[in-house]
């Protein structure tokens, strides 16, 4: 990880889960903490959901694929 990517991990106001590659077919959900996002993933079974950490500020960055 970048140290962005860890600031932002740090400093995370909320963690987004977002599936598809194309905006119409998009899936996107917003949770308090990583895991929630995780166990949302957990209900595809393929490891492309992308998580992303926010901060306060709007800035953020992918975390890990779920």
């Amino acid at each position: 990880m970048t140290q962005y990517e860890i600031d932002c991990l740090n400093n995370a106001e909320m963690f987004v889960a977002v599936r598809g590659s194309k905006q119409s077919s998009r899936i996107r959900k917003e949770f308090k903490t990583m895991n929630d996002a995780k166990e949302f993933a957990t209900g595809f079974d393929d490891r492309r959901t992308m998580i992303y950490a926010v901060t306060p500020l709007g800035n953020n960055a992918h975390i890990c694929n779920a």
